[in-house]
């Protein structure tokens, strides 16, 4: 079930978009790099009287960037048909943009939140992964250890010394819940000795273990730990091929190309028997708002992009001890 956003499509509408640059707290390194800042796009749709906004981060690793997510934004002139544009659209980024952007206008212009476009019931708490960024293992724990008040844990691994950073990590928070995300960075040499180390170690789940052009030998190993799709998936249509690979997904907006495509994504997953991860890339609140409607019935939720920025925009999210307050209508929705 999809919003409805006829209504909209029935008035002039206008498009716009621009870049955005938030500063990350500190660094944000994975196995394919390290960046200190967020670079998004906010794609606002106006009727004239109401505006809805919707924010993105193209993704380099799926050939996006931000002036390219601009540009096919601006390209499709000053008024626009939801429908078609949605459509003509070239990149995942800037359809999540527009769609979530529409979505907030149609909520607004009903005067309802925006669970409610859906029938969902009143949106509630969700306790969010903390990312914890590559890094050697004393850093890694000490992080860990500078954050007693969250629950789960993610470990960013993908290079040499896996195995001591997650025992470091284990070490530092004990109790602490663990899940891990290697980014590609595992070979068919290392995946299932490092997948035992996960298991030993506590570990609920490990992320993307190997390229997405090897990973088929995940086929034919244990899985010690469930395993998790993240590069392999991006759409309902990618679902099924990760059938006998994977045990669950990774459902990020950005990579569907909006929140009425990651809503397909999530029944394909749970029709398939796999299990869910709703996550993001680094970015502000406006980002996080959309996914959360995704988050209810997710059974992992990675959405703690404002928590790795220096300063999130205004009306952002509410964090509590890992635990992410609805949005307000101020902010999205």
């Amino acid at each position: 079930m999809t919003a409805d956003i006829s209504s909209s499509s029935r008035a002039t509408l206008t498009l716009a978009a621009a870049i955005e640059r938030w500063p990350i707290d500190g660094a944000f390194t994975i196995a394919r790099g390290s960046k200190r800042e967020a670079v998004v796009v906010v794609a606002t749709v106006s009727d004239g009287a109401l505006i809805g906004r919707g924010e993105c981060v193209p993704y380099a690793r799926y050939g996006e960037t931000p002036e390219a997510t601009v540009a096919d934004l601006n390209g499709v002139g000053p008024e626009i048909d939801p429908a078609t544009t949605m459509r003509e659209l070239a990149g995942a980024a800037a359809r999540n943009a527009l769609d979530c952007a529409l979505i907030d206008l149609e909520a607004k212009r009903r005067g309802v939140r925006v669970h409610n476009l859906y029938g969902l019931s009143a949106r509630q708490p969700v306790l969010t992964c903390y990312t914890l960024s590559l890094d050697t293992p004393e850093a890694m724990a000490a992080k860990a250890r500078g954050v007693p008040h969250l629950p789960l844990l993610k470990l960013k691994l993908g290079r040499d010394g896996d195995v001591e950073r997650m025992r470091a990590v284990r070490v530092a928070r004990p109790q602490a819940r663990l899940v891990a995300d290697a980014n590609e960075g595992w070979t068919a040499d290392t995946v299932e000795t490092l997948l035992v180390e996960a298991a030993a170690q506590g570990f609920e789940l490990i992320e993307q273990p190997l390229p997405t052009d090897a990973d088929s030998i995940l086929e034919s190993i244990r899985h010690h730990v469930p395993v998790c799709a993240d590069e392999s998936a991006h759409d309902a249509a990618s679902i099924a091929g990760l059938m006998g690979r994977y045990d669950a997904v990774n459902i990020k907006l950005d990579k569907t190309g909006g929140l009425t495509a990651a809503r397909l994504m999530a029944d394909a997953a749970r029709a398939h028997g796999l299990a869910i991860m709703v996550g993001c890339m680094v970015a502000t609140s406006l980002s996080m708002a959309p996914a959360l409607l995704l988050a209810a019935d997710a059974d992992w939720v990675d959405l703690d992009g404002p928590l790795l920025l220096a300063k999130d925009r205004p009306n952002g999210l509410v964090i509590r001890d890992g635990w992410i307050m609805p949005s307000e209508p101020a902010l999205w929705g």
